[in-house]
């Protein structure tokens, strides 16, 4: 059974890993319907908290059925980061994490995020000041290193640990690479294997399918899996991620009936949580890939992201329904 402190997650948890303007509460509720164990808030500023801007406070916004959750913080500054905790305490997240992997310019150079990547000692005693100021379990979510002969992972696993956090989820990229290339999951690995190591260690990186995750477990030993982008307009990954563990065996695409349902309760709670104008904004990104592969898509597509009223939207993904229901797509 993995833990993060006593917070029960299963065998091997599969976690959505906080996406800036995508792990919203609308989202995180397709994921959580679809198995998803652990999942964290948007990363949000430190700064914005005790300034007390309205789009920072509404980001630890969480709902019973979506626990165990974390909510995720960044910052560079002492005092902030611990005036913050106290704020984050008071919305009861099962979890705090740290976020020290945003590879974002305007984060890394304030040093927040991967900027920290930097100063290793700067970036062990702010752990260590935030573990110390609550009673919640404290995570950190960050990548290898800040570039190619900076990979000082497995030091700052040890480190880490030894201040007190629960789990550790590492990104298999540099913030150099930002996100290009193949993620490298070779130092992950051997963090996950290290016998002085004993907290949870979860991997995020490149999982894009059930046979990956699996060969990844496999391979590199890791406890669990952290999945972001690959669950963008699919937030069935994560049933057939487990269905392939149990059975070996893939499972079906989601139809477009499935497909379609998401996209509407995606939009509806989108509405519900920030309004007309910005739920119909932010939900632009996600038609892409709820509908990625289906052949002749494209104007559908255009009308979905260009159009202001949500009854329109509405009809256009039951036009979508009813004419892709008729025939044949072809997934990528």
């Amino acid at each position: 059974m993995v833990k993060i402190g006593d917070i029960e997650l299963g065998e091997f948890p599969l976690l959505l890993a906080p996406m800036e303007d995508v792990s919203d509460p609308p989202f995180r509720a397709l994921c959580k319907e679809q198995g998803c164990d652990m999942m964290y808030t948007e990363f949000i500023s430190v700064e914005g908290l005790i300034r007390d801007a309205y789009k920072s406070v509404q980001k630890m916004d969480i709902y019973d059925y979506e626990r165990p959750i974390g909510i995720q913080i960044f910052g560079s500054n002492e005092d902030s980061m611990t005036k913050a905790m106290k704020i984050v305490e008071k919305a009861d997240p099962e979890v705090i994490d740290i976020n020290f992997g945003c590879p974002v310019k305007k984060v890394v150079c304030k040093m927040a995020g991967a900027g920290i990547l930097q100063d290793i000692d700067r970036m062990v005693r702010l752990t260590d000041l935030m573990v110390r100021s609550t009673n919640k379990p404290v995570t950190v979510k960050t990548r290898l290193g800040w570039d190619e002969n900076t990979k000082f992972i497995e030091e700052v696993a040890e480190r880490l640990q030894d201040v007190g956090i629960k789990a550790l989820s590492i990104h298999g990229r540099t913030r150099k690479q930002m996100y290009k290339g193949e993620a490298d999951w070779t130092l992950i690995g051997n963090i996950a294997k290290n016998p002085k190591i004993h907290i949870p260690i979860f991997g995020n990186g490149d999982i894009d399918s059930p046979q990956k995750a699996k060969l990844y477990r496999e391979k590199y030993g890791v406890q669990g899996i952290m999945i972001g982008r690959a669950s963008i307009g699919n937030p069935w990954i994560f049933r057939e991620i487990k269905h392939y563990f149990k059975t070996g065996e893939l499972l079906a695409p989601p139809t477009i009936d499935e497909r379609v349902d998401a996209a509407r309760k995606h939009l509806e709670f989108s509405l519900e949580w920030k309004g007309e104008k910005l739920g119909v904004l932010e939900m632009r990104r996600h038609y892409t890939n709820y509908f990625r592969g289906f052949r002749n898509i494209k104007p559908y597509r255009g009308r979905l992201v260009t159009t202001h009223d949500p009854k329109e939207i509405y009809g256009i993904l039951e036009e979508i329904r009813e004419v892709y229901g008729k025939m044949e797509y072809h997934s990528i």
